[in-house]
């Protein structure tokens, strides 16, 4: 079966375009750090040698500077679902949550809580704490199913007229959870919020239509789906509505009117040049512009079409190989509602990870007992999936 699943794979070639996806390696963690690009290594020693070195600062007035928004637009434009000018390039997903967090809940003044579920993703949930207590503002919080998330009956009762801002994530990082974007987007809206959404683990891999939905604020990373590499900078989208209003707080010379000017004074640019605060990092921008092309050459409906028949065929092997062991999978069974990995538990699987990284298979462990395996469309086959959980039985098998 395995091998009629490559064979018939309309994305199966694309592999080759990735360092390493040759070798028996098993990585099952593509939605922590995605693999890089063979064509990553030549643009790197083409940036050093002939825009770095040969251009040195020149690189700055002749390209550099627009790279953010540059970028910003292809990637709304290839994975976002948002027209141009309304997204960035630039800082820490940590960082940019700040930023946008804090100008919402300043945008909406009289309004004193901050809505988010408890298994928000801990950077979210640090990040909301600290914006709350800086601005006199409550934490509202939602308990969700660890193997689901937020669902619109949940949202519709946490939120209401003192309801400032929404924060959610469009794929849980545990469980995979894919939440209802549009629904949960217009509750937040019928509530008088704004909703901002963490797309970490959904973009590149599902299909994200922001302007559709109405979203007002985004941020994602672009290390994991987008393969931008260790620490490649985050982006933000700021709906075109809304650019006007925000102001954000970290108030950096490259976000102001007019940098060079080098005023008393700081106003802000227009537009979505706003959210900038320092010089841009150029080189953690130089792997994403490879994978975006790589993502409109192949069709973000394709690339969500090979992920659930990726996640669909973890979960069989799943029933069959790790359930009879009291394996239980920790994720939706409905793959409409599950995003780009899946989660399975048991008591041991700290221990069961262990044992794989030393045998060349790579999941990623997340409490409580969760083994979380991230299957990236592009660079994972079936029979990685299959020879990959076949040794989890065999961990496992090893450990009771």
């Amino acid at each position: 079966m395995t091998h009629r699943l490559d064979a018939t794979d309309p994305l199966a070639a694309y592999r080759d375009r990735f360092v390493g996806a040759e070798t028996p390696l098993v990585y099952f963690d593509g939605n922590s750090l995605g693999r890089p690009l063979t064509a990553m290594g030549p643009r790197l020693s083409r940036f050093v040698e002939e825009e770095w070195g040969g251009r040195l600062i020149r690189g700055w007035d002749e390209r550099w500077l627009e790279l953010p928004q540059r970028i910003g637009d292809d990637l709304g434009r290839v994975v976002l679902g948002a027209a141009a000018g309304q997204v960035t390039i630039g800082d820490s997903t940590t960082v940019l949550l700040y930023k946008l967090m804090r100008a919402a809940v300043a945008a909406r003044p009289g309004r004193t809580e901050i809505v988010l579920d408890r298994d928000n993703f801990p950077t979210d949930r640090y990040v909301a704490a600290g914006v709350a207590e800086e601005c006199g503002l409550t934490l509202r919080w939602i308990d969700v199913d660890l193997t689901a998330g937020v669902t619109p009956e949940l949202l519709a009762d946490a939120v209401g007229e003192r309801t400032a801002l929404v924060v959610l994530s469009h794929v849980a990082y545990r469980s995979a959870w894919l939440a209802d974007a549009p629904e949960l987007t217009r509750i937040a809206h019928d509530a008088g919020a704004l909703v901002l959404w963490d797309l970490c683990h959904s973009a590149g891999s599902v299909p994200v239509t922001l302007d559709e939905w109405g979203v007002d604020l985004a941020v994602g990373c672009t290390y994991k789906y987008l393969n931008g590499g260790p620490g490649s900078p985050a982006f933000c989208y700021v709906a075109e509505r809304h650019l006007p209003e925000l102001t954000q707080p970290i108030q950096g010379w490259l976000g102001s009117v007019d940098p060079f000017l080098m005023g008393p004074s700081y106003a802000p640019a227009p537009g979505i040049r706003r959210f900038q605060s320092g010089t841009p990092p150029i080189l953690g921008m130089l792997a994403m512009q490879d994978m975006l092309a790589l993502v409109k050459e192949a069709g973000i409906g394709a690339v969500r079409a090979k992920s659930v028949a990726l996640t669909s065929y973890a979960v069989e092997l799943g029933d069959e190989l790790l359930a009879p062991a009291g394996v239980v999978l920790a994720s939706p069974r409905d793959p409409a509602r599950r995003g780009g990995h899946v989660t399975f538990t048991h008591p041991l699987m700290r221990e069961v990870t262990a044992a794989l990284w030393e045998r060349d298979v790579v999941p990623d462990y997340r409490d409580p007992g969760g083994l979380r395996l991230g299957l990236s469309p592009l660079s994972t086959s079936y029979a990685e999936v299959e020879r990959g959980m076949r040794l989890v039985r065999e961990a496992l098998a090893g450990l009771t």
